[in-house]
């Protein structure tokens, strides 16, 4: 079976962190000296309670309400303005993902609650990670070399047990070129279909046949 990478894989392990009572400024100066866009806010459990982000910074700072509807009412949106602690100005509930989530599946559910990180939680819900956008995009960005490689062995040898050199494999940005032969038709579809489940694969252009040639 292909070892499909999961969130586990591309998640930060080393994350920074923010207490519910850490003063807004403090949480500011760690934001901007980190380089980071959001950092996760734990309780003293070390369970994620809510996120603060560089823009909830940076409506706070120019006193710029949070618009109405995406996170309650006026008056919530107001009351973060006025925020002075990260407990104030944090976005709650925060959403989570767990290490063995799929890449697609960590896509979807930050497309889906548009945000752009998800902090990753184990068993105990405690944090053991975080993971953003450009983390998921990363793993579909490999060189051709990386996904050549895990078609001809992983794929073609030791999953499908071709012999070495049946299927020429040939990879240029993304695209899979095989050219050779398979022992039966319905091997063709299998060979397409496992090669298409490899990460960083854009397309795949099959040139095989059934029968040696000649």
């Amino acid at each position: 079976m292909l070892h499909r990478r999961t969130v586990g894989d591309m998640m930060t392990k080393e994350v920074l962190t923010l207490r519910p009572s850490t003063p807004l400024r403090e949480a500011a100066a760690l934001l901007d000296a980190n380089d980071i866009v959001a950092a996760p806010v734990l309780d003293d459990d070390g369970a994620p309670v809510g996120v603060v982000s560089a823009s909830d910074v940076l409506r706070h700072e120019t006193g710029t309400p949070e618009p109405q509807g995406q996170n309650g009412t006026d008056e919530h949106a107001w009351s973060k303005a006025r925020a002075r602690t990260a407990g104030a100005l944090m976005s709650s509930p925060v959403f989570t993902a767990r290490a063995d989530w799929t890449i697609p599946r960590a896509a979807r559910e930050l497309r889906s609650r548009h945000v752009k990180q998800l902090p990753v939680v184990g068993d105990d819900d405690l944090l053991t990670g975080i993971v953003t956008r450009s983390d998921l995009l990363d793993a579909f960005i490999r060189s051709d070399a990386e996904i050549r490689g895990e078609v001809e062995q992983d794929v073609l040898v030791r999953i499908l047990d071709l012999a070495e050199g049946t299927v020429a494999v040939e990879v240029r940005e993304g695209v899979v070129t095989l050219r050779g032969h398979v022992p039966a038709p319905r091997l063709v579809p299998v060979v397409v279909g496992l090669c298409q489940g490899v990460d960083g694969v854009v397309d795949v252009d099959a040139h095989l046949s059934t029968a040696p040639a000649g």
